[in-house]
């Protein structure tokens, strides 16, 4: 694999790297235009917006999914997955596992794994489906309802303190801009689990 475009000289490539800035310098924003930059120079790439969007996307998704999982969950006991697997149980169960599979974004087998623990720790319950013996339905405990009620006023805080920097109509936008990405996504062969 070479590191710089075929139609480069060796003196161009060698300009290239003596020209990027020392790594100990980059924040994230100052590494995604290093990244357009090189990609488009070096590389012939076209898309950088697409990719600052995405790298954008993927970075502030995972810094709130942290801070939440950190400040919120871990302290009470919980991971992020187990969280969502809980969340949508209390406000959709009872459900079988599948439907909690795309409700939470989960693969079913992080769900089945999920359950286990969760059954163990007294929150939730897996009970035969009434309506079809071969199913099950996911439900929570009262144990399960009272630590989602708990868990959720301390998320919902911290949700409030994330979105707080934007304005209602930024917030909405954003929500709004969001959901158009995710829902034209059957424009191309997406992959994913729901």
């Amino acid at each position: 694999m070479t590191l710089y475009s075929e139609d480069m000289t060796d003196e161009a490539a060698r300009d290239a790297r003596q020209d990027r800035p020392d790594t100990d310098d980059l924040d994230f924003w100052s590494f995604v235009d290093l990244a357009n930059h090189r990609l488009a120079t070096e590389y012939g790439f076209r898309h950088q917006l697409a990719t600052e969007v995405l790298l954008t996307l993927n970075r502030a998704s995972n810094i709130v999914t942290y801070d939440l999982e950190a400040a919120v969950h871990r302290p009470h006991g919980l991971s992020w997955s187990a969280f969502r697997l809980l969340f949508v149980t209390w406000l959709a169960g009872p459900l079988e596992p599948k439907r909690a599979a795309v409700l939470s974004g989960m693969s079913r087998a992080a769900v089945s794994n999920l359950v286990k623990t969760l059954v163990a720790d007294g929150l939730l319950d897996r009970s035969p489906d009434a309506r079809d013996g071969r199913s099950v339905r996911l439900s929570l405990t009262d144990q399960g309802h009272a630590r989602m009620v708990e868990v959720f006023r301390v998320h919902n805080e911290r949700e409030h303190e994330w979105a707080s920097v934007l304005t209602d109509t930024e917030q909405r936008i954003l929500v709004m801009l969001l959901d158009k990405l995710i829902t034209n996504r059957d424009q191309f062969d997406v992959r994913g689990r729901n």
